[in-house]
């Protein structure tokens, strides 16, 4: 994997020339809103692409791909100027191939909002294999709250990705309700009344299975969560149906908090088909200043997980988001904004801040000052994107789901498209 940092003077143009690519396919494969104004410490993905075409007046990509035997998607992937799409300009450099350095075929999904937007959506859908529109709830008598989810269901069928139904227990005010969930756990009547309106949803949508996520349960809960999901299983792999469970991300058994304590993870490892390890979040909205996924506390949960759940069930979750903390934090006072990773660069750009990588947590960030504020962006960047993705194969896990696709991440997806092999969704 080719990797460029960026040196003082440089500019996009200066280092598509230094490595013969196109400057146009090398701004859209990294995600870069100002070419013009790069931070210096920038950590660039060069692709290597053996064969290309130059496209010519009246060439339709349809025609590009017969002419070289390969599918839409595979363009797609290695192109993502195209943004999923078949619209060309004559010159348009097309990668017919990116020499790749895989470290094997993994289930790789994320989540989305309904109101991801459609070129971000169709970007995305080229890259991976299952996509959960979030969220689906319920009231407390198992009835359906409900999710305009058609145009993203619609758009995974025709990139011939894996829809996901998600159930969470967040309520129309957006906060996840212990109350409801507690409810449910103790009425057997609306708990089958959910399991038939979630198979009647599931059959008429086409999605493929089932994502769990109940979260700040307690102890008090824990047993009777892992009991639903297990009746939850039975009934809907009867049908054909995978479930998947969401877990806080526990270091132990007795990790205290009403987040941790209602996931058993050994019960619910054996309850449901696969789960999803929520790794990110150590730095967050409220907290101090750090990284979401410090890969240390990251390896600690995966390593946890492995003696109660077999590694063929797990998915690593990935974060592609990072947050602007501003300094001094005082605690209950201060709130970070949450930031996309082309905001984080673009940021980094206009405020003429370098890029710094942090090796012990593996993640960049930099800092300036603003209106005598001093600020701290933590992000993700290929480096600690591929830091993660490398765990996989490391730990024999089944695949990773992001949290979440809203927001444009290309380098993120040129990253997977030379390190994953293209395989579909599997939650058996």
């Amino acid at each position: 994997m080719l990797l460029h940092t960026v040196q003082t003077g440089e500019t996009m143009f200066s280092i598509a020339r230094l490595y013969g690519v196109p400057a146009k396919n090398l701004i859209a494969d990294n995600g870069i809103l100002t070419p013009e104004r790069l931070p210096v410490g920038m950590v660039l993905l060069i692709p290597r692409p053996p064969v290309t075409h130059t496209v010519s007046p009246g060439e339709t990509l349809y025609a590009i791909a017969r002419r070289y035997g390969v599918s839409l998607r595979t363009l797609w992937r290695n192109n993502l100027f195209l943004k999923g799409g078949t619209d060309l300009m004559p010159g348009d450099v097309l990668f017919i191939d990116v020499e790749k350095e895989p470290i094997g075929a993994f289930s790789v999904g994320g989540y989305v909002y309904p109101y991801v937007r459609q070129p971000v959506l169709e970007q995305t859908m080229s890259l991976i294999s299952g996509i959960m529109p979030f969220t689906y709830g319920f009231r407390p008598d198992g009835s359906l709250l409900p999710l305009n989810d058609s145009t993203i269901i619609d758009t995974a069928f025709r990139y011939s990705v894996s829809p996901v139904m998600h159930l969470s227990t967040l309520t129309e005010n957006g906060n996840f309700s212990t109350a409801l969930a507690e409810g449910l756990l103790a009425d057997a009547s609306a708990q089958q009344a959910l399991t038939e309106n979630l198979l009647t949803e599931l059959r008429r949508k086409g999605y493929y299975a089932l994502d769990v996520d109940f979260e700040f349960l307690g102890a008090k809960n824990a047993q009777a969560y892992a009991a639903f999901l297990a009746r939850l299983r039975e009934r809907l792999n009867g049908e054909g149906f995978p479930v998947l469970a969401a877990l806080a991300p526990k270091t132990s058994d007795t990790q205290p908090g009403t987040l941790y304590e209602g996931h058993d993870y050994a019960a619910i490892g054996e309850a449901v088909n696969s789960v999803l390890l929520m790794t990110y979040e150590w730095g967050y909205t409220y907290g101090p200043p750090m990284a979401v996924s410090p890969i240390q506390p990251v390896r600690r949960v995966v390593e946890y997980a492995l003696t109660r759940i077999p590694a063929g069930k797990i998915f690593l979750g990935i974060s592609n988001y990072g947050y602007n903390f501003t300094l001094p934090y005082v605690q209950g006072l201060s709130e970070a904004e949450s930031l996309s990773i082309e905001e984080a660069i673009r940021l980094a750009g206009e405020k003429g801040a370098e890029i710094r990588y942090d090796e012990q947590v593996e993640a960049p960030f930099f800092v300036y000052t603003e209106n005598g504020e001093e600020h701290r962006v933590w992000f993700e960047d290929v480096r600690s994107l591929s830091s993660r993705l490398r765990l996989l194969p490391e730990y024999g896990l089944r695949g990773a789901l992001y949290w979440n696709f809203d927001r444009p991440n290309p380098q993120n997806l040129s990253l997977i498209n030379q390190l994953l092999y293209p395989t579909s969704f599997n939650l058996w």
